[in-house]
């Protein structure tokens, strides 16, 4: 049995952002005096989760947004220790979160609320690339936070954004070199995608060039895995690397892994179902911090809907999540969580062609299949039309 396919874990969404980037796509906002009460109304949602959940140990807690590096220490502190009341913590549960390179001089307040892991969000050491991300922080900064995150956590991510316009193979080496010579265990390389709703994505429908040509990107991608991997951080996620296991993000392994989580906070998502039986809910807050504030205040839950999925759904979602992973898809937890399979002859077609493997009860991609993850993750779930 997977132990987080059975897992809970909960993700807290701090929504406030100093500068909105962008590429961002998540649901963020400038701060607007509303810090102390949202906290409180998160707290609050928390404890109508708890009713809902009833008593299952946390293992995982992750604070990201927006900016949950812009919270105090004690902010922070206040949740963890209000979700270990509700829940309790499992043994080597994760505590993570997202902090900005701005933020580093609070790094050794969120180590002493209780964070044990630290992500980074460089996404570059080039100043000019920076100031075309539109992040807030110049290479030097950049630099700083990393060292202080390494001197403070044992566990330390570096979130880095490559394929950008103008980018070439040569410099992204260089970067990602430089990078790996911090020598923290994980690193989180993503490509920069165009998403319709963003300030690139209306620059983009202008025909702005703001990404790399599709052929460079999918080179960027393979020159990452084998940098990557000559340094010992191979890949156990499509976009994730880490030295060894326990370097792993254990908050993510969940998602992709099929566990449940809770979402709290301003435009939270979340998943729900019961460890060992079929049946799952799809769970959302509202999105708006006052929306949100006002639901809590009115009938004590953040919540906008709470949806039971299908069993074909959660096939579905359970499919694009686990093959994810380069130790792939669990079929045994997808046949007792769902009562159903992947596609039995495109595994076969996809086998053929050289693009997955199945390996005792699990289907992995292979190395020629890792780019193509979308696709063959769609491929493997059955047309019911």
């Amino acid at each position: 049995m997977n132990p987080l396919a059975d897992a809970l874990g909960l993700y807290v969404h701090w929504p406030y952002c100093a500068r909105i980037c962008p590429y961002c796509d998540f649901n963020v906002y400038r701060p607007k005096g509303q810090e102390e009460a949202l906290l409180d109304a998160i707290l609050a949602d928390m404890t109508d989760w708890r009713a809902r959940t009833g008593a299952r140990p946390l293992a995982s807690i992750h604070f990201g947004g927006g900016t949950p590096s812009l919270m105090t220490g004690t902010q922070i502190e206040r949740l963890i220790t209000h979700a270990e009341a509700l829940w309790g913590l499992d043994a080597g549960a994760e505590i993570g979160l997202e902090a900005n390179p701005n933020n580093v001089e609070h790094y050794g307040d969120f180590i002493a609320a209780g964070i044990n892991r630290l992500s980074v969000g460089v996404q570059s050491l080039d100043d000019a690339a920076l100031k075309q991300l539109g992040r807030d922080h110049d290479g030097p900064l950049a630099r700083r936070a990393i060292e202080r995150a390494m001197a403070v956590c044992d566990r330390v991510s570096i979130d880095m954004i490559y394929a950008r316009a103008g980018q070439t193979a040569s410099s992204w080496e260089a970067e990602l070199r430089e990078i790996l010579a911090f020598g923290a265990g994980h690193i989180s390389p993503y490509q920069l995608t165009i998403e319709a709703r963003t300030a690139f994505g209306r620059r983009a429908a202008r025909g702005e060039q703001l990404d790399s040509p599709e052929d460079l990107a999918a080179d960027l991608f393979e020159l990452t895995h084998q940098i990557c991997d000559a340094h010992g951080l191979a890949a156990y996620e499509i976009s994730n690397h880490a030295r060894t296991p326990t370097d792993q993000s254990r908050h993510n392994r969940l998602y992709w892994e099929g566990g449940d989580w809770i979402g709290v906070g301003p435009g939270a998502h979340g998943r729900i179902g019961a460890a060992l039986e079929v049946g799952r809910q799809a769970c959302e807050a509202k999105a708006q911090p006052k929306a949100y504030l006002d639901a809590v205040a009115q009938s004590g839950s953040g919540l906008v809907s709470l949806e039971a999925l299908s069993a074909s759904e959660e096939r579905a979602e359970r499919i694009l999540m686990g093959m994810r992973l380069w130790d792939g898809l669990d079929l045994d937890v997808l046949q007792r969580k769902t009562g159903l399979s992947v596609d039995l002859d495109a595994l076969t077609r996809l086998s053929g062609q050289g693009l997955v493997e199945q390996i005792g009860g699990r289907v992995r991609l292979l190395p020629a299949g890792r780019i193509f993850a979308d696709r063959i993750s769609g491929e493997l779930v059955p047309d019911e039309s």
